[in-house]
C-alpha cells in the first residue's frame, strides 16, 4: 500500500518530489511520511511552515485514501479546510503522522458517502518535533463522486 501512495503522491503531486516526500508507514490506523529538512528549510535553518503545513495534509490525504482503497470505496477526495498551529521549531527532518478518527466515525462516513455521494470527515496530523509535538493539524476532508 505504501508503494502505491507514493507513487501517486509522485505522479500526481510533482511538489511532493521538489520537497523530498516519502511515504514511511502505513498502519490502517496511522500514515508517516517523512521530507528531509535539507529540501524544506527556511531562512532559520528550521523546516519552512508551509513544508509542514503540507506534510501534515498529505498524511491525513493519504491515509484516508488508502483506507478508502482498502474498502473498495472511488471518489474524489479534496480538503475542505485546514488548521494548523506551530508549537515549536522542527529542526531535523519533517515527519508527519496521521490519524484515523474512531472506527464507528469512520463506518458512518462510509455510510453517508453510500447513501448520498458525498460525505464530510476531519482527521488530525502531528508533525514531530525533537520535545514532542512541534505542529497540530486538524484537516476537513470531503469525498464526493
Amino acid at each position: 500500500m505504501e508503494q502505491t501512495l507514493q507513487s501517486i503522491l509522485d505522479q500526481a503531486i510533482p511538489l511532493t518530489q521538489a520537497m523530498g516526500i516519502t511515504v514511511e508507514r502505513y498502519s490502517g490506523r496511522e500514515l508517516t511520511i517523512r521530507a528531509p529538512l535539507a529540501n524544506n528549510f527556511n531562512h532559520l535553518g528550521t523546516a519552512f511552515g508551509g513544508s509542514l503545513y503540507i506534510a501534515a495534509v498529505l498524511s491525513s490525504w493519504g491515509l484516508l485514501y488508502l483506507r478508502l482503497r482498502e474498502a473498495g470505496v472511488k471518489g474524489s477526495i479534496v480538503i475542505r479546510k485546514g488548521g494548523v498551529e506551530y508549537l515549536r521549531p522542527v529542526t531535523g527532518d519533517i515527519i508527519a503522522t496521521g490519524t484515523m478518527p474512531p472506527d464507528d466515525e469512520f463506518h458512518e462516513f462510509l455510510d453517508t458517502y453510500a447513501r448520498t455521494g458525498k460525505a464530510k470527515m476531519v482527521i488530525h496530523a502531528v508533525v514531530k518535533g525533537e520535545d514532542g509535538p512541534a505542529v497540530k493539524f486538524e484537516g476537513n476532508f470531503a469525498l464526493v463522486k
